[in-house]
């Protein structure tokens, strides 16, 4: 069984909006903190955002501070990220990780990850 299975990936106009999800199987989805990376075609994986396992606390990338909002609903195991005035520069395959323990923004400190959705923004 995949771990975590993100959704709400698509293709949207520059200013325009998504939001994705992520629904975790994980037991005991509220000891972990979420977080969500990006990979764009020749990058490496990059950093975006990540919530503690209670929500209580969270860490941007410079780069999207101000447009995008990471949320979470322990009750639904499911983590969310609101990207708002989206940009061409903001396209590549999201995914998003968990990890027992305190928020971390290096993949290599995350346990599991989602398959990933792909956002695409048209200039």
């Amino acid at each position: 069984q995949v771990p975590l299975v993100e959704s709400g990936g698509g293709l949207v106009q520059a200013g325009g909006s998504l939001r994705l999800s992520c629904v975790a199987s994980l037991r005991t989805f509220s000891s972990y903190a979420m977080g969500w990376f990006r990979q764009a075609p020749g990058k490496e994986r990059e950093f975006v955002v990540a919530i503690s396992y209670s929500g209580s606390s969270t860490y941007y990338a410079d780069s999207v501070k101000g447009r995008f909002t990471i949320s979470r609903d322990n009750a639904k195991n499911t983590v969310y990220l609101q990207m708002n005035s989206l940009r061409p520069e903001d396209t590549a395959v999201y995914y998003c990780a968990a990890r027992p323990g305190s928020i971390q923004s290096t993949p290599w400190e995350y346990e599991y990850w989602g398959q990933g959705t792909q956002v695409t923004v048209s200039s």
